[in-house]
């Protein structure tokens, strides 16, 4: 299993190559930092921490890992905690709460595992850290360089990717490489944006579909880490590079690098998500949303691939709405336009 980060790698290593002394360092740190971890996670004994819990109510809490690389630190703000005097712990910690209570209230599901798992967040993961992750068994966020990046607890569609490896591991468990591991970063855009769109009360056609926007500092020409509505668009810069992220099959990158281009090739289905929203008009997460978390859930497998997911989100919309309907010729419109047919 491979750590999921929401910064993708080209990113950090562009600054290496074109960033100032400082920045380079920063983004080289953070490298080698997220691949000893790497390490860490494929040795969790997956049953230990996948092995179903019933707890009784929602359980938060936040750890401070003061700058080092030691998880997940020390307590300092646990379920029913008054409010922290640290703002990330805060936004650790409300992040977790609005992922919750999303999860809860729309698709009737309690937490990660649809059984109360403890939802633990590390901030203030070593000097300078510019991403955050999913470990397997937690969320861990960066501070940021304060140069480049931001911190990454205030981006609350960043949380909710992130959080939402951890549900795709307790349900498809989809890999981590190639066209499964795109489908996985894809799944993780979705239900991030949908929880930023879900707090705003944004309907699809007025949601920004942007992933970590805020997160640059006015130093990067870029809005965001990724645009669902326009994958390749998100940024273009001398420091950071320019996105490059494909809308359609055929600009599909065949690539070694980032598991086989899991945060580049993503694009695609994240457009594909675009598109079945933007059809159907109205909040994103009450069909389009719900037609995706059900393929997530009850079809898809660890392999599966783009012409899986577009199979079977489209047989998943015929039977909950009716086949032929609206829903049903949406989604099948969608993965067309982006050069999957069925």
């Amino acid at each position: 299993m491979t750590v999921c980060t929401i910064v993708p790698p080209q990113i950090l290593r562009h600054i290496t190559r074109c960033g100032t002394p400082n920045q380079k360092t920063c983004a080289l740190n953070t490298l080698i930092q997220t691949e000893q971890f790497r390490g860490l996670r494929s040795a969790l004994d997956r049953e230990d921490f996948l092995t179903a819990m019933r707890l009784p109510v929602k359980i938060r809490r936040v750890y401070d890992a003061r700058h080092k690389q030691f998880l997940p630190g020390k307590l300092v703000r646990s379920e029913g905690d008054k409010k922290n005097k640290d703002i990330a712990v805060n936004e650790a910690y409300e992040g977790a709460g609005a992922y919750y209570d999303f999860f809860q209230k729309i698709y009737k599901r309690n937490s990660l595992n649809d059984k109360n798992f403890p939802l633990e967040s590390t901030v203030h993961f070593g000097w300078d850290y510019d991403n955050a992750f999913w470990n397997g068994r937690q969320m861990v966020y960066g501070d940021g360089d304060g140069d480049l990046f931001g911190r990454f607890t205030q981006s609350i569609d960043v949380i909710g990717h992130e959080l939402t490896h951890g549900l795709v591991q307790f349900e498809a468990n989809l890999g981590g490489e190639g066209q499964s591991g795109a489908l996985n970063e894809s799944f993780a855009d979705i239900f991030g944006s949908l929880l930023k769109q879900y707090q705003k009360r944004q309907k699809a056609r007025k949601a920004d579909w942007l992933i970590g926007k805020g997160l640059f500092t006015s130093k990067i020409k870029g809005k965001a880490f990724r645009s669902m509505k326009a994958p390749g668009t998100a940024y273009d810069d001398p420091v950071i590079g320019k996105d490059p992220q494909p809308a359609h099959m055929k600009d599909y990158v065949k690539t070694d690098e980032d598991n086989g281009g899991v945060h580049i090739n993503s694009g695609i289905p994240n457009k594909a998500f675009y598109e079945a929203a933007s059809r159907l008009g109205g909040y994103a997460w009450e069909r389009a949303g719900l037609i995706w978390y059900t393929a997530l859930k009850d079809k898809l497998k660890q392999r599966s691939k783009f012409d899986d997911a577009a199979k079977l989100t489209s047989s998943v919309a015929g039977d909950l709405f009716g086949k032929g309907g609206k829903e049903h010729k949406a989604v099948k419109e969608a993965w067309k336009a982006v050069g999957i047919k069925q």
